[in-house]
């Protein structure tokens, strides 16, 4: 056979199949033809019509047919060594496929307000990098009319929020995990902590604070609560929908803020904010889990929500086992973190 240059779609036209790459690599192995054949289980004569046939259309001899066997040439060693390539590339696409299948590998985004960031999605993430280390995961945390958009546009695959007034509810999945639990917040040392017993909203009123901007739901919740204890809503109020922002302007200051008290307590301990001892609990309105009803979850999304969903039933019932701390726990605790930082 009279070599030749090939072209760029060679195997087209030579109408390479799998079968052949097989044979190459069991040709390689057992360096005859029977018991290449035999691997494959396949007879000799058809893998003599295959490997003859290809060799035909391709113009080249791959193997030297001797007594004892078959030995790859040049051209047989490199066809041999392209075909492992190609089947093992084969072989690990399989296992992707089963991966991405089972939700090990791939990408979920998630949104989340503040509150289960904390108590939910830290140590849900903790756990899926630990069991799914392939998982690609993206994580914000912004407000609920913000979560509800983005999962409507697909930027994210599902959040954790409350779905706003004005979104289709129909739209979407939702099931509902609990109530975020608010409480204020200022700096340690603050005027305010001197008075020793939990304060109330007249107590509160003349401070400055951070607020969310109007109409946001913890601003309302705020202004909700001092209308219903007989006192007008706070006046001197500097805007900042980011935590961030409140968290360090309460440390520069006497300014008071509200937040999430799962948030609090992760930052309370480490004396960059304390606890306001209020005279009772407060909070808003539940949030939930929730996705787009017709778009169909990736399966590395479905793991995620799985896990976010189980996280968040043994939340319930933990919730629903342990009794309502007294406010003047809040007290309490300001002194045991205030003993532990001297």
């Amino acid at each position: 056979m009279t070599p030749h240059r090939f072209p760029a779609n060679w195997f087209l036209k030579a109408r390479l199949k799998l079968r052949h790459l097989q044979l190459f690599v069991a040709l390689d192995e057992h360096r005859n033809l029977h018991r290449a054949a035999a691997s494959l289980t396949m007879s000799q004569p058809a893998a003599s019509k295959l490997l003859g046939d290809l060799e035909e259309s391709l113009g080249v001899t791959l193997f030297e047919r001797h007594g004892r066997g078959v030995e790859p040439n040049w051209y047989g060693s490199l066809m041999i060594r392209h075909a492992r390539t190609i089947l093992s590339g084969l072989q690990e696409a399989g296992e992707e496929l089963n991966d991405l299948l089972a939700g090990h590998s791939g990408s979920v985004s998630i949104g989340t307000v503040m509150a289960p960031a904390v108590e939910l999605v830290v140590p849900v993430i903790t756990t899926l990098t630990r069991d799914h280390p392939d998982l690609k995961i993206a994580v914000a945390v912004e407000t609920s009319d913000v979560l509800a958009e983005r999962v409507r546009q697909g930027v994210m695959d599902f959040a954790i929020g409350r779905l706003p007034d004005h979104a289709d509810a129909a739209c979407f999945d939702y099931q509902e995990i609990s109530s975020e639990e608010l409480c204020f917040v200022c700096r340690d040392g603050h005027p305010l902590l001197r008075l020793g017993r939990p304060l109330t909203a007249a107590d509160l009123v003349d401070a400055t604070w951070i607020l969310q901007p109007l109409g946001s739901l913890l601003r309302s919740r705020v202004e909700t609560l001092f209308r219903a204890e007989g006192v007008p809503p706070p006046r001197k109020v500097i805007e900042s929908a980011s935590p961030v922002i409140s968290l360090a302007m309460v440390a520069e200051n006497d300014s008071v803020t509200v937040f999430a008290r799962a948030l609090a307590q992760v930052f309370s301990p480490t004396g960059s904010c304390t606890i306001v001892p209020f005279h009772k609990r407060f909070s808003v309105e539940p949030y939930g889990i929730f996705w787009l009803k017709d778009r169909p979850l990736s399966p590395g999304a479905r793991t995620a929500l799985a896990a976010l969903r189980a996280a968040s039933d043994a939340k319930m019932r933990r919730a629903l086992e342990t009794p309502q701390p007294d406010p003047s726990s809040d007290i309490q605790m300001h002194m045991d973190c205030a003993n532990n930082r001297i």
